[in-house]
């Protein structure tokens, strides 16, 4: 009996959460034409497809990043940009852009960040035409474009990158050197989940009606 109220109460929780394992549920279609367009032109470009370039690399005797980037331009011609593509898609980094629960799990290791993480994704992903990208160093929202984006803050709680002029509100400062894009100039700090109040559910509302 209290394993089953533990799943129900599991599956209550998942539902305010958006469900980011549909095929392209993280990516913008202008992102996803994108990544098409890469995958075709380094085909185009060199006769072999993504896959056949990540066996290449991954027979290549090197262990360095650099080494096999040398390596594949020395013995197959591979400039540095399809190297770089080559390479990232057959040994990475960690998760990538089409594993979103393990960005996630990387990117909010601290209960309380995710906490925060948790309750901002729920309110904007019920937002119509939202989509919910986790990358490495952030998490974006987008409708054709990125309207907002979140990360963990140094020393605790989050930080949500807004397309604002930092003098919007009190409560904003100004970005500075963060991985989302550099349209959103404002940075709203968010140090629990009770700062996820009422003004700054609106100015994340107000970037996503203006299609920001």
């Amino acid at each position: 009996m209290a394993a089953d109220r533990g799943k129900a109460d599991r599956g209550k929780a998942d539902r305010g959460k958006p469900d980011l394992r549909k095929p392209g549920a993280t990516l913008t279609p202008q992102q996803q034409k994108w990544f098409a367009t890469v995958r075709a032109n380094l085909e185009a470009e060199t006769g072999r497809s993504l896959e056949a370039w990540v066996e290449i690399a991954k027979a290549c005797p090197e262990t360095s990043p650099r080494a096999r980037l040398a390596w594949l331009k020395a013995e197959h011609g591979l400039g540095q940009n399809r190297g770089m593509q080559v390479l990232d898609a057959a040994f990475g980094g960690g998760p990538d852009w089409d594993d979103p629960d393990a960005l996630l799990d990387a990117l909010w290791k601290d209960a309380a960040g995710r906490a925060i993480y948790d309750a901002v994704a729920a309110t904007i992903s019920a937002w119509p035409g939202v989509i919910v990208g986790p990358r490495k160093t952030f998490v974006g929202f987008s409708k054709a474009v990125q309207f907002a984006a979140i990360k963990p803050a140094k020393g605790g709680g989050a930080a949500l990158g807004l397309p604002l002029p930092p003098d919007a509100h009190p409560r904003l400062i100004a970005s500075r050197k963060e991985p989302w894009s550099e349209r959103n100039t404002a940075t709203l700090m968010l140090p629990d989940v009770k700062a996820w109040d009422a003004d700054a559910i609106a100015l994340a509302k107000r970037c996503f009606e203006a299609g920001r």
